[in-house]
């Protein structure tokens, strides 16, 4: 059972408006160790705008030279011409210098930033993975912190440069003729407030393109991975058509985004050509009738119609990328919303490490739930001694895997307490409580490495001798010295290239091969033959011996050597017994049990 997510919690991913406040803070604490980076970029792109920015001065200039009666002056235009070309080289270099050095920038902030949300990740409690899809959590790390990465490398370089032409457009139209800057006075808030508009509509729908394709990517993840069950119940169409569906509604989340976060440039764009039509109509009326003292030449005319273009053309390059800015910091917000997660709770004030464990277990009225108001164990009670084999038998959902995670403190009870030697768990530090158990689960997991690391793995120190000794102890070392290269073979992404029996084989030798006190059996040899499955229990005989240990399983016939057998209803212990005694009782445990060689 799973915890649902709080829409209503601040932390929470599923509310419907962007938070930039909390997305460009956490942003700019990244950035924060760049500035001195950041400073030198900026003076290099202010130098390099300025250096364009004389460019219609100059050719305002040369334009004046020009006599339509003969007289004109070659040779200054030819000096102005070798300053403009001159002025234009360094402000391109300065430009790529400006670009390199943001690139920079975005790749030491999108490492840290990968690096952190990753390990962030490993410190989060399992409820967290329990209500959220892989997938989604994948789309964070990478797509959304890439998409936060490209606009500090392209976007921001263009929003500073837009700014410092913009200004310095202005400055020099002012200079020329102040009052035809006037009629900026009208067309520029004409702008912001179109741009206002659209991007106050744009905002939420980023962050839904930015949810819907992470579903998407959750959708494919699962769909991958049980690709052989799709295939075994012909499902094939049904997930085409889901997939249909989740398609289609990221494409029309990304369509409504793009569609809104585009439409801001040519609107702005219209508005700036109106500014443009009115300047050279106005420019060309002083011209030819200089009125209120203003006496404009064919070359001011020139230089102001360039400043004004310059002036025009970077608020519409900036209108043009308001969508991709608050696509980035949609991605952003949802990067820094996992980082902004509660980790795991730490160790209560004065927790001690749990050491020199006997192994005895002991749970007292325990109570718990994944959702408030739906208890799963109600008054739970519990005492196992040193050393014992403990069976958890039930339907599912009876409670048994939730007394696994409470033992193992991957949850906290609601109520009551769990003692270990006598010593209350919430006492202890999380590590060494963990330490205590090695766990072998139904869900098998391996990583792509050879056989020898996957063995060893959580056991640094294991030599060769040790993890064949285990590997043999477990039954699977004749069929590992068969493979190509014997323990040095490389398996794939979760071993998929051998059987699946054989996958869990290799997690049981993985446990032996720790020497933890405790041991807990999650349904441990589901994934095995029968005859595999004697082997096995055979073979662990000798490992159980001193442990105590906790065996959930559904097949009843491998817990009939249990010390105790709990049989477990809907969160309570119905019955507790030995497999004779409970057999003998003829209760819930024997409905079970020939209900098993039944459906045999």
């Amino acid at each position: 059972m799973q915890p649902r997510i709080n829409i209503n919690d601040k932390r929470s991913p599923e509310r419907g408006k962007v938070d930039r406040k909390f997305a460009l803070g956490n942003l700019f604490r990244y950035l924060k160790p760049y500035v001195p980076v950041l400073a030198l970029i900026f003076l290099a792109n202010v130098s390099g705008t300025v250096s364009n920015l004389v460019g219609p001065w100059l050719c305002g200039l040369a334009i004046d030279k020009i006599s339509p009666g003969g007289g004109t002056d070659f040779r200054a235009i030819g000096y102005y011409a070798a300053l403009l070309v001159a002025l234009y080289i360094v402000s391109a270099l300065l430009e790529y210098l400006s670009a390199v050095g943001m690139a920079y920038v975005s790749r030491g902030t999108v490492r840290k930033m990968r690096r952190d949300v990753f390990a962030h990740l490993t410190t989060l409690p399992v409820s967290y993975f329990d209500a959220r899809q892989t997938g989604d959590i994948i789309s964070v790390m990478s797509y959304d912190i890439d998409t936060v990465g490209e606009s500090l490398a392209n976007d921001v370089i263009i929003v500073l440069k837009s700014v410092v032409m913009i200004v310095g457009s202005l400055v020099m139209m002012l200079v020329i003729a102040a009052p035809l800057v006037l009629v900026f006075a009208v067309t520029v808030p004409l702008s912001v407030l179109m741009t206002k508009l659209i991007v106050s509509r744009v905002q939420p729908l980023f962050r839904k393109r930015s949810k819907k394709l992470g579903e998407l990517n959750g959708f494919v993840e699962e769909m991958i991975t049980g690709q052989k069950t799709t295939r075994a119940y012909n499902c094939e169409e049904k997930f085409i058509a889901d997939f249909e569906v989740k398609n289609e509604e990221a494409i029309e989340a990304y369509s409504r985004a793009e569609y809104f976060g585009t439409i801001s440039g040519p609107c702005v764009n219209f508005v700036n050509n109106l500014s443009l039509t009115f300047v050279s109509v106005c420019g060309a009326l002083l011209y030819m009738h200089p009125m209120w003292g203003i006496t404009m030449t064919a070359g001011q005319i020139s230089s102001f119609v360039l400043y004004s273009r310059k002036f025009s053309g970077p608020i519409n390059e900036i209108a043009n990328i308001l969508g991709e800015f608050q696509s980035a910091i949609a991605a952003a917000e949802r990067v820094f919303r996992i980082m902004d997660e509660p980790p795991e709770p730490v160790d209560g004030e004065g927790a001690v490490p749990l050491g020199d464990v006997r192994g005895d277990v002991e749970i007292k009225n325990l109570n718990f739930g994944y959702e408030a108001g739906k208890p799963v164990l109600k008054d739970f009670s519990l005492s196992v001694e040193s050393g014992k084999v403990i069976a958890i038998v039930g339907h599912t959902g009876a409670g048994k895997t939730t007394i696994i995670n409470l033992l193992m403190r991957f949850y906290d009870p609601a109520g009551g307490s769990i003692e270990i030697d006598g010593k209350d768990v919430e006492e202890l530090t999380r590590t060494s409580v963990r330490r205590a158990f090695t766990m072998v689960l139904q869900d098998t997991w391996l990583f792509a490495g050879t056989v020898y690391e996957n063995i060893a793995y959580g056991n640094m120190n294991a030599t060769r001798e040790d993890v064949e000794r285990v590997c043999k102890a477990a039954k699977i070392h004749s069929f590992i010295s068969r493979l190509p290269k014997g323990y040095d073979t490389e398996l794939s992404d979760n071993a998929v290239n051998i059987s699946k029996g054989q996958k869990q084989l290799l997690t049981i030798a993985r446990a032996m091969l720790l020497d933890s006190p405790m041991l807990i059996l999650d349904e441990a040899t589901s994934n095995v033959d029968t005859r595999t499955e004697q082997i096995i229990q055979e073979a662990m005989k000798n490992l159980m011996k001193g442990r105590t240990c906790f065996v959930i399983a559904h097949r009843l016939s491998t817990v009939k050597n249990a010390d105790k057998i709990l049989v477990m209803r809907d969160g309570d212990i119905v019955e507790q017994g030995t497999h004779e005694s409970l057999m003998a009782a003829g209760g819930y445990y024997s409905e079970l049990y020939y209900s098993q060689f039944e459906s045999a």
